[in-house]
């Protein structure tokens, strides 16, 4: 069965149920700062591991843990070169949800470095005069996109808190790599030459990134040298400074410079950077599968579907033989639509909307949604928890949203050699984000990830912008403990609305399926949001499990080149076992 953790527990007390009043009114019981869960032994003997989608990111943060960093000191090493050789996929000028873990404490703290909106835009900020809602590729490749970048603050933030390590030292490697150059690998070649990509982007318009992408009017190659000058004078000043380095000063100046820029400019103002802050959340924690599965709040999906996923098919697969079958992959198919419905329907900032969060992972709701389950020509829709545990329904109160989530996100999973451990989902949102570029790094599109239209048949939707609010997520940073409490295993992924997806498959393959953490993360991408199922082809058994939920009657879509990006770490009784996906550039290093 499942159980949540709202709210503040004691370290040694099992994890409680929040009631649905709880959860529904947040102005009510605020979110306390730390999860905690059953106690564990302080001994640990495991070592330590980082798993990231870059070589030089994962040597940067083995350096920080051999010299007795902690978790938090090598994600930030790691992500710092991240946002400079993979800035396709998220930097400086994005943000990202940090789950923590203290093994010493046995306490979980979320940290929320999501973009925020600027404080002067409205519910009507995609629309144009006349009222209509703008396209996602306009909105996209414009200042109306950007949001209020986190990642910086959420460094300092993690730092001053989990932090051990000389804070300049974290940028050592990032501002080497900038100053002396770093090779251009070939998947950032190969976004850089995509046709596609290019027929809608203005990577190679707009002039300071056309400059450094496209040096004389083509894509950087693979293999080449790129030095990034401005990127390490960033680095070094936050390094020197602080983040008031890039929220205030000349680097804040160019930030509003590029985001306020004609055409389709930005509102955004030096007081919307200066004011940024990062909220600390309480992480969402269930249990399934003998497990306790915790990840993160909204405005993330992560907590609620990663929890509702795991539930839902916990209860589909209770009468079938333990193992993996053609009805356990189907179990897992139908978890995945019915969760993404209810996903779509309710979730959204929380500080701004209600989010019924512990109702749509509460057991009994639980229990009647899995009677829900759709047939596989049927039409997923969202369930209504408010009518199942209390008779007072509230589907009505939100509209239909179709928002798109672009995959431009990377993920970092960290083990420290005191048994800490992070799990860091970061992201500019779609490729490149925005487009635009300040100080040595592009800028996010992350407000599209709200839904540009905000209302659906006159009802206001969840996720409709609004000013200060940080849109919904789909990333999924997500910990995961055994039966005693002990930290088992840390994953995540980027890749847009099929982060979800994703996500919970390593959890199935690892938590029920017994695979190793390379063969979940191998295993074939099944995306199961809506009224078709999405089946990964590339990786084997893609084909006959496209063949098989066909003969079941699913609408099914063969699908090529996911963009998942999953880095796994599990704890075994010998130790360590991390998985990097092979679909991107990464790897999984030990540290003894």
């Amino acid at each position: 069965m499942l159980r949540t953790a709202l709210s503040s527990i004691s370290a040694l007390a099992l994890l409680a149920a929040c009631s649905p009043e709880t959860a529904e009114t947040p102005e009510a019981a605020p979110p306390a700062p730390e999860a905690a869960i059953e106690a564990s032994s302080t001994d640990w003997a495991y070592g330590g591991m980082v798993a990231a989608a870059d070589p030089r990111a994962v040597a940067a943060g083995v350096r920080v843990l051999e010299a007795g960093g902690t978790a938090v000191d090598a994600a930030i090493a790691v992500h710092s070169v991240l946002g400079l050789v993979e800035p396709q996929s998220s930097g400086l000028g994005g943000g990202a949800f940090m789950m923590v873990y203290e093994h010493e404490t046995d306490t979980i703290t979320m940290l929320d470095g999501r973009e925020r909106a600027p404080s002067g835009i409205t519910e009507d900020w995609f629309k144009d005069e006349e009222g209509n809602v703008r396209d996602f590729i306009t909105s996209w490749q414009s200042g109306l996109s950007i949001g209020v970048p986190g990642q910086v603050a959420l460094y300092e933030e993690a730092h001053e808190r989990f932090g051990q390590a000389e804070w300049s030292s974290l940028f050592e490697d990032a501002i080497t790599l900038a100053e002396d150059g770093f090779e251009v690998s070939p998947r950032l070649n190969g976004s850089l030459s995509s046709e596609r990509f290019r027929s809608f982007s203005l990577l190679d318009d707009n002039p300071d990134t056309a400059a450094y992408f496209y040096p004389e009017g083509e894509p950087l190659a693979a293999g080449e040298l790129r030095l990034n000058p401005d990127y390490a004078e960033t680095l070094r000043a936050v390094s020197e400074e602080g983040a008031s380095a890039f929220y205030t000063g000349p680097i804040a100046e160019s930030i509003i410079a590029a985001a306020t820029a004609e055409p389709l400019g930005s509102v955004m103002t030096l007081e919307d950077l200066a004011s940024y802050e990062v909220t600390t959340r309480q992480a969402v924690c269930g249990e399934a599968l003998g497990f306790t599965i915790c990840s993160a709040p909204p405005p993330s999906s992560g907590g609620v579907t990663q929890n509702a996923i795991l539930g839902l098919y916990e209860r589909f697969t209770a009468d079938l033989p333990n193992g993996y079958s053609d009805e356990h992959v189907r179990a897992y198919v139908d978890a995945q639509r019915l969760s993404y419905a209810d996903r779509d329907h309710y979730v959204a900032d929380a500080d701004f909307v209600t989010v019924p969060t512990a109702d749509l992972i509460d057991p009994a709701y639980l229990d009647h949604r899995a009677t829900e389950r759709f047939a596989p020509d049927g039409h997923a829709t969202p369930g209504d928890p408010g009518a199942v545990l209390r008779g007072e329904p509230m589907i009505d109160m939100w509209g239909h949203d179709g928002t798109q989530h672009e995959p431009g996100t990377t993920h970092v999973s960290v083990v420290d050699r005191y048994g800490n451990a992070v799990s860091m989902t970061a992201t500019v949102e779609a490729g490149f984000g925005s487009s635009r570029w300040a100080s040595g790094f592009v800028l996010n599109n992350e407000l599209t990830d709200f839904s540009r239209d905000p209302e659906y048949n006159g009802q206001p939707v969840a996720n409709a912008p609004a000013g200060n609010k940080r849109p919904r997520s789909s990333m999924s940073p997500t910990l995961v403990f055994d039966d005693e409490g002990d930290l088992f295993m840390v994953t995540g992924s980027p890749g847009g609305n099929s982060i979800v997806a994703y996500v919970s498959k390593t959890l199935v393959g690892v938590l029920d399926w017994g695979m190793s953490a390379q063969d979940a993360v191998n295993y074939p991408n099944v995306i199961a949001r809506g009224d078709t199922v999405g089946v990964e082809i590339t990786y084997e058994p893609g084909t006959q499990l496209s063949a098989m939920l066909r003969e079941a009657g699913y609408s099914v879509q063969d699908r090529e080149g996911e963009n998942s990006g999953l880095h796994v770490i599990v704890v075994r009784e010998d130790g360590l076992e991390g998985a990097a996906d092979p679909r991107r550039e990464g790897v999984a290093v030990a540290v003894e």
